[in-house]
């Protein structure tokens, strides 16, 4: 049995909040930071830690000052250059816009994303495939990629997967 949580890395500045943040390398903002909602995460004892390569995570672990592996498999989506830090609602202003996008999580994956939904399974199953089958897991991440994590874990669609994943509250799996 393995306890596997994982965990959203710190809030972003309200700048980046509610848009496309996929592969840029933004730092967190600790002013917008409850350190004491990471207390449960510090008092567990872990057996391994990981973290995708990108600040936002690194940065929420060194706040704990926990020993971590560094996996760019745990990276979030990649989206598009043309979408990549703008919101929802810049997106709609572009040119390129149409609605028909909207039409289901499909067409607006293919839309918004430089990395295939297969892609992006595939390089998360990878990571997951690698992981060690006895001791408790620490997983620091991003918001899709734990959707993701949670999908394959629970072996539903992406898509239909109503997982919240909010800043720095951990979730548990065990398997």
């Amino acid at each position: 049995m393995v306890l596997i949580t994982l965990l959203r890395h710190a809030p972003l500045s309200l700048e980046y909040q509610k848009k496309y943040i996929g592969h840029s390398d933004i730092d967190i903002d600790l002013s917008l930071t409850d350190v004491s909602k990471l207390d449960i995460i510090k008092n567990r004892k872990y057996d391994y830690i990981y973290s995708s390569d990108l600040k936002r995570c690194k940065q929420t672990l060194d706040l704990i000052d926990f020993n971590y592996i560094l996996d760019s498999r745990l990276r979030e989506i990649r989206f598009k250059k043309e979408f990549e830090g703008k919101s929802f609602a810049e997106v709609e202003r572009l040119d390129c816009y149409n609605m028909k996008y909207l039409s289901s999580m499909k067409s607006w994956h293919k839309y918004i994303a430089d990395e295939t939904l297969i892609e992006f399974e595939q390089r998360v199953k990878l990571f997951l495939k690698e992981l060690p089958k006895d001791g408790d897991i620490l997983i620091c991440s991003h918001g899709g990629t734990i959707k993701m994590i949670h999908s394959i874990l629970e072996d539903i669609n992406y898509h239909s997967s109503l997982l919240k994943v909010n800043y720095i509250d951990p979730i548990d799996f065990i398997v």
